[in-house]
């Protein structure tokens, strides 16, 4: 391509045109000190987009830096479309989770569409054929007076956007989470994850690599849906959020079935050396961190990019995100092969520019130079803010005072002396939990999704996590997404941690090994120092929990500005956890239980009742220290339960977390994933007597499992826990079809288990 000369300075900048582009006045100096003079149009939209908080991460990456991304089983860390793992036997695993929450906001079927659009690219752009999909919704309350239809009318059409994509493409959507607080009102959460399979030497890589080598775009048409995408996910919502529907993409799955097959064909017959998805910041970033990754230039001609609207600027055709596109490089000589095989699935495959060795972004427009940039300066120069950060004003930094502190605000709320139960109050407490939408079944969310297309699925949605087998080999993959928003805004360190302990522990309850992990993190303005200091610390306890079990984190997403008119989400840093299942065989799925099986509690049960859903349903408060996390203790837990999958003694294994042990007991009864119902008769005791009746019950203390075993296997199990030093107690036995309670002696409660699970099933229903 012909040089050609400067761009022209014309350009006329206003406070107007740089509050339009996200950009301070500060930004816009360092810009033009960088380029030595006043940018295009266009160059203005790139460094807009580039420097956005979605795609630079720069309140953030300062932190991030801290997190444990390396291990034996690292193939391709944070920096990349997506995280690899090796899980052996020629093959890796790769997988990431995204947000689309602003997009879902202002146009929920689309925005949800396309989020599971973007994350399923993210994968296939490695090499990977997507295998499977979760998700991580949150929502203001469906029953509020004000805003009830509204919150139901996201969350319906985020569902069936989600379906829409996943079920049209072709990838089971196995797994995932649904919460409810008032704080999500204005601003939902919508996180999508996916999961591929590449066999270990077909990995690729988003790198602009050989001098000379085509550029070639390849998919749908550019248009002019979704300008400016990444810069309004990087900004808080006012009055106007409705009016930005023209930022929001609208997706084809049908098209991307075509794309994946096509890339991965392409890929196959060798013709590829680079691939990248067009996504957040569409052309702009995929040319430009092609380049900076490899150490060279790409010099683009945008008039021969495909178009399906007349009169494009280079402004718009740079800044598009037009969903089902992609940029790749393709070996020398070798474009018509690329364009056959593209042709031959129906999409477009034009060679759009040259890599070059300049290091540079150079965008022409019919032969005219419209912007010259060097990558770095969109990457690597990028801004990074240490940005104020300061907890609230009422913090108590001691650990021992705040916890005596908040231990005093809960007892003020719920004494410890009102916290011994009585039948009837016990027997409503717990129909008033499992009617909760945060602890109901998720039935008439996940029936709208096709789990079971491509038969890999073992484990369905609704368990601890979600399983799929790796055909022709015995291994399988088990996932889940985690978070818990209250219990970091209560303690942000201590409550990130503990997510990534309960992803951990829900993948051991299937019997997974946790091999790595991803997160998206779901936080407010950081321009606002208490959300800075409550991101800061939440990535420290990750990275500490991370470290404990050794479980590198090796992907994952940062949305910020998820705020309206200056009130904020809770903190809510969603973990993916993905385990190893080296034999099927031993998968612990739940199945029907059988008539005299032991039940047993693995774990210690402290008065743990701070920001548990038992508080929060009872007095309408988020209150309480949160409950300690011995990590140490977890491990072993962990390790406990995965020796015990292997010998194949567990019939059952089901976490005891949200809602508590009672919660967790009666779902084990329930006759979700196809298994019959069973009952339960339980003995229980409060020791030590410094334990209340309702801790014992509905606290949320980590650290915890139920298992469920042969009658004639009590003494190997009880062998086992003592060899890894974790408590075991025995509950009582399988019987009949009633949840039957003794505590302490007395019948506390004995009710018909189909009626406390027509409860749980018809709660979230719309």
């Amino acid at each position: 391509m012909a040089s050609a000369p400067e761009p022209t300075q014309e350009l006329v900048i206003t406070p107007e045109l740089l509050a339009l582009h996200r950009l301070t006045t500060e930004e816009y100096a360092t810009i033009r000190q960088l380029l030595g003079r006043t940018p295009t149009l266009v160059e203005l939209g790139v460094f807009s987009v580039m420097w956005s908080e979605h795609c630079s991460y720069k309140s953030s990456r300062l932190y991030l830096k801290t997190l444990p991304t390396t291990g034996p089983r690292v193939v391709q860390g944070p920096g990349e479309n997506a995280g690899i793992l090796d899980i052996g036997d020629g093959w890796c695993i790769a997988f990431k989770i995204e947000s689309h929450n602003h997009p879902s906001f202002i146009e929920p079927f689309q925005g949800a569409a396309t989020g599971v659009g973007g994350i399923l690219r993210d994968v296939f752009t490695m090499g990977a054929r997507p295998v499977a999909l979760l998700n991580s919704l949150r929502f203001g309350f469906l029953d509020a007076p004000q805003s009830g239809a509204r919150n139901r009318a996201l969350l319906d059409g985020v569902v069936r956007g989600i379906a829409h994509y996943g079920n049209a493409f072709g990838c089971p959507t196995i797994g995932g989470e649904l919460y409810f607080e008032d704080c999500y009102t204005l601003n939902p959460l919508v996180n999508a994850f996916a999961l591929g399979l590449v066999r270990y030497d077909q990995i690729f890589l988003g790198k602009a690599t050989g001098i000379g080598n085509p550029v070639m775009y390849v998919g749908a048409k550019t248009g002019r849906d979704g300008i400016h995408g990444a810069t309004m996910a990087s900004a808080e919502f006012d009055d106007n959020a409705l009016a930005r529907r023209p930022t929001v993409q609208v997706g084809d799955p049908f098209c991307e079935k075509l794309l994946l097959e096509a890339c991965l064909e392409a890929m196959r017959a060798g013709c590829i050396v680079g691939i990248q998805d067009m996504g957040a910041a569409g052309l702009t970033s995929s040319s430009c961190e092609m380049g900076a990754r490899a150490g060279t230039g790409i010099d683009l001609e945008l008039s021969l990019v495909p178009q399906r609207e007349a009169g494009m600027t280079p402004y718009e055709i740079m800044l598009s995100e037009s969903q089902e596109r992609m940029l790749l490089v393709a070996d020398s000589g070798r474009e018509r092969e690329v364009q056959e095989i593209f042709a031959k699935w129906g999409l477009s495959a034009v060679v759009v520019g040259r890599v070059t060795d300049t290091q540079r972004l150079r965008v022409y427009h019919h032969g005219q130079l419209a912007a010259d940039i060097p990558n770095r300066f969109l990457t690597d120069d990028a801004p990074r803010y240490e940005r104020p950060a300061a907890p609230p004003s009422d913090w108590i930094a001691d650990d021992a005072t705040r916890t005596a502190a908040r231990e005093a605000e809960l007892n003020q709320a719920f004494p410890l002396a009102a916290r011994q139960v009585s039948e009837p109050q016990l027997k409503h407490d717990l129909r008033r939990l499992l009617g909760s939408p945060n602890l109901a079944s998720r039935h008439s969310i996940y029936r709208q999704y096709d789990y079971m297309v491509r038969t890999n699925t073992i484990v369905l949605p609704g368990a601890d996590a979600a399983v799929i087998r790796i055909k022709e080999t015995r291994k399988a993959v088990a996932m889940t997404l985690d978070g818990n928003g209250r219990y970091v805004a209560l303690e942000p360190r201590r409550g990130a941690a503990l997510a990534v302990a309960e992803a951990c522990r829900n993948l051991v309850a299937v019997g997974a090994e946790p091999i790595g992990l991803t997160n998206c993190l779901n936080f407010a303005s950081p321009e606002r120092p208490e959300v800075m200091w409550q991101l800061r610390e939440a990535i420290a306890g990750m990275g500490e929990a991370a470290r404990a079990f050794e479980t590198p984190i090796v992907s994952g997403n940062v949305s910020l500005y998820n705020e309206t008119e200056g009130r904020g989400v809770f903190p809510t840093p969603v973990i993916g956890a993905v385990g190893l299942i080296e034999d099927a065989r031993t998968v612990i799925s739940p199945r029907t239980l059988t008539e005299g099986e032991a039940v047993y509690l693995l774990g210690t049960t402290d008065e743990d009742l701070g920001g548990t859903e038992y508080i929060r349903q009872r007095f309408g408060i988020v209150v309480g220290p949160l409950p300690k996390l011995d990590l140490s203790a977890e491990r072993q837990l962990q390790q406990c339960i995965l020796e015990g999958a292997r010998r194949r003694l567990w019939t059952a294994a089901h976490d005891c977390s949200d809602g508590g042990l009672l919660v967790a007991l009666a779902e084990l009864c329930f006759s979700a994933h196809g298994k019959t119902m069973s009952g339960l008769d339980l003995e229980l005791s409060t020791l030590p007597p410094t334990l209340s009746h309702t801790a014992l019950l509905f606290g949320e203390t980590p650290g915890r499992m139920i298992v469920v075993v042969a009658a004639h296997q009590r003494d190997a199990v009880e062998a086992l826990c003592s060899d890894y030093h974790v408590p075991c107690q025995p509950l009582g036995v399988v019987r009949g079809n009633r949840l039957k309670l003794r505590l302490d002696g007395e019948i506390v409660l004995d009710e018909p288990v189909a009626e406390l699970e027509q409860i749980w099933r018809t709660a979230l229903c719309f």
